[in-house]
């Protein structure tokens, strides 16, 4: 790896260096935090988890053949090499930054407190049609996941998209000065994580941190649709551009029609006012959005409005993720990933495009501190707006969620203490033809997963209707509604 030598990354990340001193000079050829991903001539970065020290594993790096490994230990007299910090988990950003400054290109910066991963994968799609890209693996996002996406850059990387996650003040510098973008893209300020930030200027406060370490000469480009997004000012001396529906963005998005689960047409106006009709591939009008996001992004990088078109209307499938499967006897939208309140009624959005019954399963949406019991409350109400036929709500949260549903005089609405309550069920409130989303938050096991609740309803509908093993008859273009 370029510009890692032994000598760079103990330089970079404050160390002192242990051991034979002729390696000083050699590049590593690879960075992990994970003991069993170790190869030889690899630098292993011992970073402790909540329950496990990630120290007790050097030794088998070693054995591995490890190069050289990072501990904030200090380990004494060893016969292989070591550089000591004070923090690994420091020693890790300090690192990914010395890599990232190695390569001579174009960084996007991804922050905002919905939507962050279908719109990096909406601009990391359109700018593919000019520029080798490197994007954000899945959604690491966090102080481990954005350097071990940048330690998996190709050496022939021309635009990085980086996605940033925070949850806590002073995360974000922490990130952003590894990632030091040249473009900034926010998508909205929601309410999540309000448990830690409070209010929803406490969010705009934290997210827009990203702004200071943007590189000289950069962009900002921010959904002007966000009441507290459009009213940023210039920082460091530049000037917001907007996306969005209304008047004051300057990429926009009009005659938006709704094609069910083929996705959404619309019309794109950019900067120049130029504009073009596409269809935006997947279901859900937040997914607009997400558009004329990565429109912006992609005429500030220089590609044609024909080039952005097609980067829009090729958008490509997460597999696993917030997607759609059909069997021949219901449809299940997939969104089993996380949830907080604007991100489940856009999922409701989508469930309502569908033709036909309509089930919600809906887990509980975490860190939502005091407010939690009134938005699940606020959800509840929205689902009956909507209509929904069926409300069913996992979890402990959820109580509230589904008193309110039940007030729809279309919609019934059942709770459920837990996955396991549900399941037996199912073969009684399931039917033929229904269309089920499945939507809950299941980070870090605090709340219901909704997976194997997913693989379930599977299971009722291969076994029950057509006798056939659990797993789908046929499965729709492996398409994400990503929110």
């Amino acid at each position: 790896m370029k510009n890692l030598s032994i000598e760079n990354i103990t330089k970079a990340c404050r160390g002192t260096f242990h051991g034979d001193e002729s390696i000083l000079s050699q590049e590593v050829s690879g960075v992990v935090i994970d003991s069993r991903k170790v190869q030889p001539g690899y630098l292993f970065v011992a970073i402790d988890g909540e329950r496990v020290n990630a120290h007790k594993f050097i030794p088998d790096t070693v054995k591995a053949g490890a190069m050289c490994v990072v501990s904030h230990e200090d380990l004494g007299e060893t016969d292989f090499p070591y550089i000591l910090v004070e923090s690994t988990g420091q020693a890790l950003l300090d690192i990914a930054k010395l890599y990232r400054d190695s390569f001579d290109m174009k960084v996007v910066g991804i922050t905002g407190s919905v939507g962050k991963t279908s719109t990096k994968e909406m601009i990391a799609s359109v700018l593919a049609q000019k520029y080798h890209v490197h994007k954000t693996l899945g959604n690491f996002n966090n102080e481990w996941g954005l350097p071990i996406t940048i330690f998996d850059m190709p050496e022939d990387t021309e635009v990085a998209v980086l996605e940033m996650g925070v949850n806590h003040f002073g995360e974000m510098r922490r990130l952003s000065s590894v990632a030091s973008p040249d473009i900034c893209v926010i998508t909205n300020i929601g309410i999540a994580h309000l448990e830690f930030f409070k209010t929803r200027e406490g969010i705009l406060q934290e997210k827009s941190q990203m702004i200071q370490d943007m590189k000289n000469g950069g962009s900002i480009i921010l959904n002007g649709d966000d009441d507290l997004l459009s009213k940023m000012s210039p920082v460091k001396g530049v000037t917001p551009v907007f996306f969005g529906r209304g008047d004051n963005c300057a990429f926009r998005a009009d005659n938006i029609e709704p094609q069910g689960l083929r996705g959404t047409s619309c019309t794109i106006t950019l900067k120049d006012g130029s504009s073009f009709d596409c269809l935006v591939p997947v279901p859900g009008i937040h997914m607009v959005s997400n558009a004329v996001a990565g429109a912006a992004v992609g005429y500030t990088l220089g590609l044609t409005a024909d080039e952005i078109k097609a980067g829009i209307e090729s958008l490509p499938s997460i597999p696993g993720r917030n997607h759609i499967i059909e069997t021949d006897h219901m449809i299940i939208l997939d969104d089993c990933y996380n949830a907080n309140p604007i991100s489940m009624k856009a999922s409701i959005d989508v469930l309502n495009m569908a033709i036909g019954r309509k089930v919600a399963v809906l887990g509980n949406m975490g860190e939502l501190g005091d407010t939690a019991e009134a938005l699940h409350a606020e959800v509840g109400t929205y689902a009956a707006e909507q209509n929904v036929d069926l409300v069913c709500g996992i979890g402990d949260l959820t109580r509230s969620l589904v008193e309110e549903a039940s007030k729809g005089a279309n919609t019934e609405a059942l709770w459920f203490a837990d996955n396991e309550s549900f399941i037996q069920a199912i073969p009684d409130i399931i039917k033929d033809g229904d269309n089920v989303l499945l939507k809950a938050c299941s980070r870090s096991g605090r709340i219901i997963d909704l997976r194997r609740t997913y693989l379930w309803i599977i299971r009722f509908s291969s076994l029950i209707w057509t006798e056939l093993l659990p797993t789908p008859k046929k499965k729709l273009q492996s398409r994400p509604w990503m929110l």
